[in-house]
């Protein structure tokens, strides 16, 4: 279960990138509040997260999701720049994110 909660973590901490892009440096109110609120939650079920599981991996696979889904968010959505270096970095990333999942880390 705290992989599940790692995962949505993740997720919110994505939500939170895409919050705070569209807050435009905190001058536009509903995605500045998003960005707070989004921000907390990531944070809380990661703290949640690491009552049972290691750090190290914990930390790196919520930071892997966040920055693969936020990558993947710019690039679908907001018009970021789509090039083969960026999506093989994404794989990686992934890939990384999977080993250390396969790894272990829970108790």
């Amino acid at each position: 279960m705290a992989w599940v909660i790692i995962i949505v973590a993740g997720l919110f901490e994505v939500a939170m990138a895409y919050s705070l892009k569209m807050s435009h440096g905190f001058s536009v109110p509903l995605p500045s509040v998003g960005f707070v609120v989004f921000a907390v939650l990531s944070f809380g079920l990661l703290a949640v997260g690491l009552k049972s599981l290691e750090v190290g991996t914990a930390y790196a696979v919520w930071t892997g999701i966040g920055a693969v889904g936020t990558a993947s968010l710019g690039m679908l959505f907001l018009g970021d720049d789509v090039s083969f270096l960026k999506i093989a970095s994404i794989a990686l990333i992934l890939a990384g994110v999977v080993g250390l999942n396969l790894a272990g880390g829970g108790h």
